[in-house]
């Protein structure tokens, strides 16, 4: 990890770019996925399935004894505390259920707002190393309580061509009704396009690589919307004296083991607090099983020492985290005037991971800087606004002279005259 001391402006904006990811050399190699599975259907995924996960498989429809089968291997004490995130989650994201108003904006004019869910949803979870069944409950809880007809799972089969037994149990669990075995654009391009067995549905959400998050901004100019733009994972930690170096260096690590190009920054108001907090890295590292992908993402890292505050809010919002960990003993009112970040994480015992499982807040957040202008995904992240006004003869009398006013302005004849034969009908009457 490279140490620097209170980085003039210059540095500071170096230090703080993310890497630039070439997406664009593989965007043929996407966009001709995606043609394939919009042309060959289920045919395609099994090909595409057999090319990039090794594996073939006659049916990409999990079946419900595959579910059934997966449910009895899975641990009791694993099923336990996923029945706790989920207990969490649903309690959080249900208490972002908003009751819209009838407002009165001007007398006899009624405007008011509806919350619609979005019909169809398809949830992307990856497999691999790391299968994220605790994603399946950040995405599937929120669709659930929207109230989304229909969630389509995909997910990567292994070289048995089965999906992780934890995946399942939380998709049978939350009520997913259709999961799919399918990886990468491929799967990104069946959510999209629809297949003989996939319905085409609205919007896709998930993490994935780099194949997957190109497929995803692909399919966005092709009428399907997605949860957010992605990049790599990345934490920012803010310590001071105050910190325990060894929960400061665990939090760097619990995000450096997602991938070598993770993204970890520490914030240190000290030369001691950032040398301490390394020399646990480097001893806490080793114990890791995925050590050889936390190395690379810490080789990559930096800690910045500042000590003035102002400086650590500026250092905060300009990198706009997707997560966002302040151990410091003014802990609340660093947080208080953050405005870029995608969760934040307040003292010494709130642990990224604590987020990422079970608090009840989603981890599905804005990566790459997006958390400047990006939320993570929340209830309304599976619901549109249906907007709705009511115009009473009366409300017609009082709004329509501005509305003539303002489109006799614009050029807009049709505009002025949509009220004008209205107030003319009223005097008749």
């Amino acid at each position: 990890m490279k140490i620097i001391e209170q980085p003039d402006d210059m540095t500071l904006k170096a230090v703080l770019k993310r890497p630039y990811v070439k997406k664009e050399l593989i965007t043929a190699d996407v966009s001709m996925i995606l043609k394939k599975v919009q042309e060959g259907g289920d045919s395609a995924i099994i090909e595409f399935t057999n090319k990039f996960d090794g594996v073939e498989i006659k049916d990409i429809i999990v079946t419900r004894q595959e579910i059934e089968t997966a449910i009895e291997e899975v641990p009791e004490a694993l099923k336990m505390a996923i029945s706790k995130s989920r207990r969490n989650i649903e309690k959080f994201h249900a208490s972002q259920r908003v009751i819209e108003h009838k407002i009165e904006t001007t007398p006899g004019v009624y405007c008011w707002r509806r919350s619609v869910p979005i019909e169809k949803v398809g949830i992307y979870i990856p497999g691999g190393s790391a299968p994220l069944f605790s994603t399946v409950l950040m995405l599937a809880i929120p669709a659930r309580l929207a109230g989304c007809s229909q969630i389509v799972l995909c997910s990567p089969p292994n070289q048995e061509g089965k999906i992780h037994p934890a995946i399942l149990y939380a998709a049978d669990l939350i009520g997913v009704d259709l999961v799919v075995k399918a990886g990468g654009a491929q799967a990104i391009g069946a959510l999209a396009f629809g297949t003989e067995s996939i319905p085409k549905v609205s919007k896709i959400f998930g993490p994935g690589n780099q194949y997957v998050t190109k497929a995803k901004e692909l399919i966005t100019t092709q009428g399907t919307a997605i949860d957010m733009p992605a990049g790599p994972s990345e934490v920012m930690v803010i310590a001071d004296k105050t910190a325990n170096p060894d929960f400061v260096a665990i939090d760097l690590l619990s995000q450096a083991e997602h991938g070598p190009d993770s993204q970890v920054v520490l914030v240190a108001t000290e030369r001691e607090v950032a040398n301490n907090v390394v020399k646990s890295l480097n001893t806490q590292i080793e114990a890791l099983p995925r050590v050889s992908i936390a190395t690379q993402a810490i080789d990559n890292s930096v800690a910045i020492i500042t000590d003035e505050f102002k400086n650590i809010l500026q250092i905060i919002n300009r990198y706009a985290p997707e997560h966002l960990i302040i151990n410091t003993e003014n802990a609340h009112k660093i947080a208080d005037q953050v405005v870029n970040a995608g969760s934040i994480f307040i003292g010494p015992y709130s642990a990224e991971s604590i987020g990422d499982y079970a608090s009840g807040t989603n981890h599905t957040l804005p990566t790459n800087g997006y958390a400047a202008m990006y939320s993570g995904v929340s209830l309304d992240s599976f619901v549109k606004k249906i907007t709705y006004q009511e115009v009473t003869a009366q409300g017609l009398k009082n709004i329509g002279p501005v509305v003539e006013e303002m489109a006799q302005a614009e050029s807009l004849m049709a505009h002025k005259r949509a009220v004008t034969i209205r107030l003319q009908s009223l005097k008749k009457e």
